[in-house]
C-alpha cells in the first residue's frame, strides 16, 4: 500500500523530548557538551551517508560535490550536524526540527559558514501537505524520540520521491542497549543528560523493517555501529545490538 495515502492526522511530535533537546540547543556544536557523542558518532555515520547515497544515485565517491542536483531532508536536524556537511557535498538540503530553538542555532551557525540550507521549524505532518518532495530524507537518531512511530515512518515515506532513499539510525531494544546506552552512557560515563533516552522507545531491526514496508518502502542494507573505548572510535559492525543503521527505497 503507498504511503502517499497517509493523512497529517497523525501527531508524532513528543513534546517533551523536543522541550528537552530544546533547552541543549546552544550546545549543538560544543565538541565537548552534552551532543559530544554524535560529535564523535558523525565520521563513521557520514561515511556511511556518501557511501549508500553515491551507490543509489551512481555517484562518485572521490567526487568534490557527489550529491549535486540531490534534493536532501535532514529531518531532526538539530544544530545542523548533518545538513553542513551534506549541503558542502553538493545537495540542495532542507533541515526541518520540532523545536525552534535549534533551528535557531543551526540557522546561525551555517550563516557564519557561509552555507545556504533551508532550515524550518516544522514537523512532518506539515511538510506532507507541501508539493516538495526529497531525493534523499536523513532520518538519523529520530525515531526513537518521536510519539507515534508508524505514523512518522508514513509520513516519511509519503515526503521521499519515486526512486528516493532513506537512511534511518536508532537504537535496538535489547539488554545491552539498556546497558550501554542509556545506564552506561547517561549514569556511568556521563555522556549524555540523564533521560535522552527512553529503552522503551528503541526499536529492533525487525520491528523498524515492518514499518518501512508498511508504508511501502523496500528495506535496503544494514550495518551495527560499535564504540571502541580504548581507541574511543565509533566503526561499522556487524554487531546490531546497540546502534544500527539502515536504508529504505521507494519504488520509482
Amino acid at each position: 500500500m503507498s504511503s502517499d495515502t497517509t493523512t497529517s492526522a497523525e501527531n508524532t511530535v513528543d513534546q517533551d523530548e523536543v522541550a528537552q533537546f530544546s533547552a541543549m540547543a546552544d550546545r549543538w556544536w560544543d565538541q565537548n557538551g552534552p551532543f559530544r557523542p554524535l560529535h564523535k558518532f558523525n565520521p563513521v555515520r557520514l561515511r556511511f551517508i556518501r557511501d549508500e547515497i553515491c551507490a543509489h544515485f551512481d555517484r562518485d565517491t572521490n567526487a568534490a560535490q557527489p550529491f549535486d542536483g540531490l534534493a536532501l531532508l535532514d529531518i531532526g536536524c538539530g544544530g545542523g550536524l548533518l545538513s553542513e556537511p551534506a549541503c558542502r557535498l553538493g545537495a540542495r538540503v532542507t533541515g526541518a526540527d520540532a523545536s525552534a530553538e535549534n533551528i535557531g542555532c543551526a540557522t546561525t551557525h551555517a550563516a557564519r559558514q557561509d552555507l545556504d540550507i533551508n532550515y524550518r521549524n516544522v514537523t512532518t505532518e506539515t511538510l506532507i501537505t507541501e508539493p516538495a518532495r526529497f531525493d534523499v530524507i536523513l532520518n538519523m537518531e529520530v525515531i526513537e524520540h518521536v510519539a507515534n512511530p508508524d505514523a512518522f515512518i508514513a509520513q516519511c515515506a509519503t515526503l521521499l520521491a519515486p526512486g528516493g532513499l532513506m537512511i534511518l539510525a536508532t537504537l535496538n531494544r535489547t539488554a545491552k542497549a539498556y546497558a550501554l546506552a542509556v545506564f552506561g552512557a547517561e549514569y556511568v560515563l556521563r555522556w549524555l543528560p540523564r533521560g535522552t533516552h527512553d529503552w522503551n522507545k528503541f526499536l529492533s531491526p525487525q520491528e523498524l523493517t515492518a514499518m518501512l514496508e508498511k508504508a511501502g518502502l523496500a528495506r535496503g542494507g544494514q550495518t551495527g555501529v560499535s564504540y571502541n573505548p580504548l581507541l574511543d572510535r565509533w566503526r561499522l559492525s556487524r554487531d546490531l545490538d546497540v546502534n544500527y543503521m539502515l536504508t529504505a527505497i521507494k519504488p520509482k
